[in-house]
C-alpha cells in the first residue's frame, strides 16, 4: 500500500460504566468511517471491543489470556458496512483492561503488514479507564506499558487514548483513575501518543480527529535575523480553514450497462468575436482588459509580467516590537509554525534561546515573508515564541499575518465615556451586566472550558457529512432534524440559563425596555407626500414620530420647517453616504440662524433651543464637538451685534452651554470655559446696556 494510507485499530471500552457515552461515541466513529469515504476510500480500519462477556480474538486462541476482547472486525478497507456496524455497536457486560486490547490490536497490525509497510499504522483507545488492569506475571504495570511502548517505536505506530470522564459516565475510584491516567501518560512520553480527556458530548465529538490531513511546508529555509545571522527553519500551516468536499459534476448520459462509464463532465469555453459571433477568437489574439472609468484599458501579459512584483524567495526580520503593540484584531488569514530544522541541532538551540529571550523580554518579530520564488506578494507579519512544555518537543514560533494600510478598515463608534453622565449605567446597572456576562464564561474555574477550539468540530461539517451518508442509503431521506450534540454548539445551554434564571431576571429589571412600535400607515403617507420644509398640515399630525421611526419612513435630504428636529436626526442616521452628517449639521445651524434673525419678542427662541439641544447632542454623537462650540460662539456674537442677546440669556437661563471635554474627548474646551461662557456673554451684554 502506499506510503500516504492509513491503517487504523478503534478500541472501544464497552462496559457497563462506559453505556452512557456509547451513543455518542458512536456518532463519532461512524463519522470517521463516512469521511474517511469521501477523502481517503482506500484507508483501512479494525475494530476492537473490550468489556464484552466472550473473548474473540487470535491471541486468545493461540496463547490465552485476552479475556473481555473481541474482534469485531478485522482490517479491511472502509466500507459502508463499517458505517453501520459502528452505528450499532454491542453493550458489553464486563469490566474492560485497555491495555489487553492494546496488545490485541498492535497484534492484528504486526500480522497483517509486519515491518515492511510504511503507510501509517495506529490505535485509537476509547475508554473511561474507570477500572485497574491485571498485574503483569513479572515487573509492575508501569514496567509493562514501557515494554509495550517500545515495541510501538519498533514496528512505527502511533496511537491516541481518548479518556471519556465527567457527564458521560458514573463516579469511580479515583485512585484507580489516577493509576490508569498515569499508565497513558507513560505512552505519551516514550512513544508517538497522544492523551486527551474530555467530559461532554461536544468535546468527545471533536477529540477523535475523523480526517488526518499530511502537513506539508510551505517554507523552507533560512529565517535572516542579519546578513550573516541566519537559522534554518521550516513553515507549515497551523490552523486553516476546512472546506466543504468539491463538488463535481455528474453526466447520467452514458449508457446504464457500461459498467466503466465515468460519468465524468468536462467544460470547455469558445470567445467569440462581437462583430462576427460565428468567428472563434484562438487564445493568442485574446487580450484581458481593467477598468478605467468608463473605459477598458488593455494589457497584454508581457507588459503585465513586465509591471509585476517579483520579489526573491526568502524570510527577513524587520525588527522586534513590544507584544502590547500588535493587538489581536490586527491577525489576518490562517496561522503558520515555524519550527528549526529537523535534525539541525544548531537550528533548534538558535530557535530556543531567540523564542525564550523574546518571551522573557515579552516582545514580538516583525517579519517580511515570500514563501516562494515567483510569488507576486510580499507577506509582513508577526512571529510569537511558543515555548514547549515538553521535554521532547522543541520551541517553536508562531506566525499571523499583518495587515497593510489598505487592509485596515477603520470604524469609528462613539464610546459610552464621551456621552454625558446622564446616559452612563448606574452602579447596579453595571452590577447587573457583569453578572450577565459572568454566567456566561466558557472557562468556569474548577470546570471544564465549554467548546475548546481544539475540541469542538464543525457543526456545519459534521450535518453535511451525516446527511450524506444517509443519503447514501436512501437516496429519497428527507433531511434530519439536528441533533441534540451539533444543538449545544450552535445554541445556547439550557441548563445553564435555567441554573441562573435569577441573574437574567436582575439584568431584565435593571433595564428599562420598550418596544419601538411601527408608524400608523396614515402618518407614514402623510409624512411621504409632504415635501420636508413644507409647514402645511403640521397641525394634523397628532403623533410626532421619534427619530429612529421618522429615519426609517422617509428619507430626509434637507432640515425643513416643520419638523426640524426630526429631519435632522434622519439626516444624520442616514448611512447610506458619508455626506449626510455634514449636511444635517449644516442645515441645522442655517435653520437655527433663521429661527433666532426672524424672531419677534422672542416668539422663536423656544424653537431654537430645541434645534440647539437636537443639534448639540448629534455633535456629541458624531464627534464633531468643535463645529457646535465655533457655531455657539458665532451665534452669541451675532445676537450682541443685532440686539437679540435676549437670546444669549435664555440660552444661560436654561443652562445650554459649550461642549467640553468630558461629554466628548475630542473637544478643546474645558469644564470650567463651557460653566463660565455663557456668564461672559451675559457680563458683556449688561457692560453694552
Amino acid at each position: 500500500m502506499a506510503r500516504n494510507k492509513d491503517a487504523m485499530v478503534l478500541l472501544i471500552d464497552v462496559s457497563p460504566s462506559m453505556h452512557k457515552a456509547l451513543p455518542e461515541i458512536e456518532k463519532v466513529c461512524s463519522m470517521l468511517a463516512e469521511k474517511k469515504l469521501i477523502y481517503s476510500k482506500y484507508d483501512e480500519v479494525a475494530v476492537v471491543l473490550f468489556g464484552t462477556e466472550e473473548a474473540e480474538n487470535e491471541l486468545t486462541r493461540e496463547v490465552g489470556g485476552y479475556e473481555h476482547v473481541v474482534v469485531l472486525q478485522n482490517i479491511k478497507v472502509v466500507d459502508g458496512q463499517l458505517v453501520e456496524t459502528l452505528q450499532q455497536l454491542p453493550r458489553g457486560t464486563r469490566d474492560g483492561d485497555f491495555l489487553d486490547a492494546i496488545i490485541v490490536g498492535m497484534d492484528m497490525l504486526i500480522k497483517k503488514y509486519g515491518e515492511t509497510y510504511k503507510g501509517k499504522k495506529r490505535l485509537c483507545l476509547l475508554t473511561n479507564a474507570q477500572f485497574p488492569i491485571k498485574y503483569p506475571l513479572e515487573g509492575t504495570k508501569e514496567d509493562q506499558v514501557s515494554t509495550i511502548a517500545e515495541h510501538m517505536n519498533t514496528h512505527g505506530m502511533r496511537m491516541e487514548s481518548i479518556v471519556v470522564r465527567g457527564s458521560l459516565t458514573g463516579e469511580a475510584n479515583k485512585s484507580v483513575m489516577d493509576e490508569n491516567d498515569n499508565l497513558l501518560g507513560i505512552f505519551s512520553k516514550k512513544t508517538c501518543a497522544k492523551l486527551v480527556h474530555v467530559e461532554s458530548p461536544t468535546s468527545l465529538l471533536g477529540a477523535l480527529r475523523t480526517r488526518k490531513i499530511s502537513p506539508v511546508t510551505i517554507f523552507r529555509g533560512d529565517l535572516e535575523l542579519s546578513p550573516k545571522m541566519k537559522i534554518k527553519v521550516w513553515v507549515y500551516k497551523k490552523t486553516s480553514e476546512e472546506k466543504f468536499p468539491t463538488l463535481k459534476k455528474y453526466s447520467d448520459k452514458a449508457p446504464p450497462t457500461d459498467k466503466f462509464a465515468t460519468h465524468e463532465v468536462k467544460v470547455d469555453f469558445e470567445y467569440k468575436s462581437v462583430e462576427d459571433p460565428s468567428k472563434v477568437v484562438p487564445p493568442d489574439q485574446r487580450i484581458k482588459g481593467y477598468r478605467y472609468g468608463p473605459q477598458v484599458i488593455p494589457i497584454s501579459s508581457a507588459e503585465w509580467d513586465a509591471v509585476k512584483f517579483k520579489p526573491e524567495k526568502s524570510v527577513k526580520l524587520l525588527g522586534f516590537s513590544d507584544a502590547k503593540n500588535i493587538m489581536r484584531h490586527y491577525y489576518m488569514k490562517d496561522v503558520n509554525v515555524f519550527i528549526p530544522e529537523p535534525g539541525n541541532t544548531r537550528a533548534i538551540l538558535a530557535v530556543s534561546a531567540l523564542a525564550r529571550a523574546m518571551q522573557d523580554m515579552n516582545k514580538v518579530a516583525i517579519l517580511r515573508c515570500v514563501w516562494r520564488q515567483g510569488q507576486a506578494n510580499v507577506v509582513v507579519g508577526v512571529l510569537t515564541p511558543n515555548v514547549s512544555d515538553n521535554d521532547n518537543i522543541p520551541d517553536s514560533f508562531y506566525f499571523n499575518v499583518l495587515p497593510f494600510a489598505e487592509d485596515v478598515r477603520e470604524f469609528q463608534f462613539p464610546s459610552f465615556n464621551n456621552f454625558p453622565a446622564s446616559w452612563q449605567p448606574t452602579e447596579q446597572q453595571q452590577e447587573a451586566a457583569d453578572d450577565f456576562v459572568r454566567m456566561f464564561d466558557l472557562a468556569p474555574s474548577g470546570k471544564e472550558e465549554a467548546l475548546p477550539p481544539g475540541l469542538t468540530p464543525n457543526p456545519v461539517l459534521e450535518r453535511f457529512y451525516r446527511h450524506l451518508e444517509l443519503k447514501s442509503r436512501h437516496p429519497d431521506a428527507a433531511v434530519p432534524p439536528l441533533d441534540e450534540t451539533l444543538r449545544m454548539i450552535t445554541e445556547p445551554d439550557k441548563e445553564l440559563l435555567s441554573q441562573n434564571r435569577s441573574v437574567l431576571d436582575v439584568f431584565r429589571s435593571r433595564f428599562e425596555v420598550k418596544e419601538n412600535p411601527k408608524l400608523k400607515k396614515s402618518s407614514r403617507r402623510f409624512l411621504q407626500d409632504k415635501p420636508s420644509g413644507s409647514n402645511e398640515g403640521h397641525a394634523n399630525i397628532s403623533d410626532e414620530p421619534n427619530s429612529s421611526e421618522y429615519a426609517s419612513a422617509v428619507k430626509v435630504e434637507k432640515v425643513g420647517d416643520a419638523t426640524p428636529v426630526q429631519d435632522f436626526e434622519a439626516m444624520i442616521n442616514r448611512r447610506d453616504s458619508p455626506q449626510w452628517v455634514g449636511k444635517a449639521i449644516k442645515d441645522m445651524k442655517n435653520k437655527i440662524h433663521d429661527l433666532v434673525e426672524d424672531s419677534y419678542e422672542g416668539d422663536n427662541y423656544p424653537k431654537a433651543l430645541e434645534c440647539l439641544i437636537a443639534l448639540r447632542k448629534g455633535c456629541i454623537l458624531e464627534q464633531e464637538p468643535k463645529q457646535f462650540n465655533d457655531f455657539l460662539r458665532t451665534l452669541c456674537i451675532f445676537c450682541q451685534e443685532k440686539a437679540l442677546s435676549s437670546f444669549c440669556e435664555f440660552l444661560a437661563s436654561k443652562e445650554l452651554s459649550l461642549i467640553s471635554k468630558t461629554e466628548a474627548v475630542d473637544s478643546e474646551v474645558t469644564d470650567d470655559e463651557a460653566r463660565n461662557f455663557l456668564c461672559q456673554i451675559r457680563a458683556k451684554d449688561g457692560m453694552s446696556a
